[in-house]
């Protein structure tokens, strides 16, 4: 390259880059062509007289979240960081928060979204603003679980975020769990469950908590849902976590076990099979469930905090 020409690329960058002129002006102001400016501007990029640096801001973390797409070949992991990691209520309100954020940015008119249940998910309900969205649907992918006055109940968060959106409903008109596997069968074969159950496992979306098999979990507090002899079971047979209620190991695959049968709702592999699962969860003791749920690829997207996502990271092989 002649000095002429690398003052001509200096000079053609200088003016795109710190002036802001366009590729048009540029040609004028220089008596070239258009062609030929882009030509300079593209070799002034490849020779590394212009360079490209993104600036880092506090509480951004985008390389972790790049590592943790790569690592867990995820469509996009959002990582934030949380006032108070060790405290469960935090990290589902902050984390909740954030949900809301991705929802707002990713949800479009035509879609239909899935909604499981739980603390985190009713947080992202809370903060949602009131925004139409065209022919959007809001649909249950499992039945009501625990008190339904509880804003953590499916039907509940379905209802408040299609009031949000001014959007479509559809509920699945059942308990999340029954006693026996004749009650279950029972409401299966009922017209508007089934019907509900195909809608939710064509969702475009799904927005899942992901649970863990310990004492405090939600379904624990009362045992109306999971009692502590089933939870002595799950963790025996090697249950890390549950989407839905549907309980999986260490690697992702549905612990087999009665209670599966007795679930209204969709199971675990339609969670496997949806192209766009975003799992939103965070706090030490949901770590294996997460990692667990990420290894099984029941998730596509990852909501989480800081100090889980190093974790997680750290663990993987």
């Amino acid at each position: 390259m002649t000095p002429d020409n690398h003052r001509l690329m200096i000079k053609a960058a200088k003016l795109y880059y710190e002036n802001d002129f366009t590729q048009e002006v540029i040609a004028d102001r220089l008596r070239i062509s258009r062609p030929r400016v882009s030509r300079l501007l593209t070799e002034a990029r490849e020779t590394g007289i212009v360079q490209f640096k993104v600036a880092m801001m506090p509480g951004i973390f985008s390389d972790l979240e790049r590592e943790m797409e790569a690592r867990f070949d995820l469509s996009e992991a959002v990582v934030i960081e949380v006032s108070d990691p060790e405290s469960h209520m935090t990290v589902a309100r902050e984390l909740g928060a954030a949900a809301a954020d991705y929802f707002r940015r990713t949800v479009h008119d035509g879609d239909v979204i899935g909604l499981t249940w739980g603390e985190t998910l009713a947080h992202m309900a809370d903060n949602l603003p009131y925004e139409k969205k065209q022919n959007v649907t809001v649909v249950q992918m499992v039945g009501g679980l625990g008190d339904p006055a509880r804003d953590i109940h499916a039907t509940d968060i379905v209802r408040r975020i299609t009031q949000k959106l001014d959007a479509s409903m559809s509920l699945i008109p059942a308990p999340g769990i029954v006693a026996s596997l004749e009650t279950a069968a029972l409401l299966k074969s009922e017209r508007s469950i089934e019907q509900a159950l195909q809608i939710a496992r064509q969702a475009d979306m799904v927005f899942a908590g992901i649970g863990a098999p310990v004492a405090e979990a939600t379904y624990m507090r009362d045992e109306s849902i999971i009692t502590w002899n089933e939870l002595g079971t799950l963790i025996e047979r090697g249950a890390v976590g549950d989407i839905g209620l549907h309980f999986f190991d260490e690697h992702g695959c549905l612990v087999p076990l009665e209670l599966n049968e007795r679930i209204i709702g969709v199971g675990l592999e339609t969670f496997r099979d949806l192209a766009r699962v975003i799992g939103i969860a965070g706090g030490v003791e949901k770590r294996p469930a997460i990692l667990g749920a990420l290894r099984g690829r029941l998730v596509k997207t990852l909501i989480t905090d800081l100090q889980t996502a190093q974790h997680l990271l750290q663990s993987a092989p």
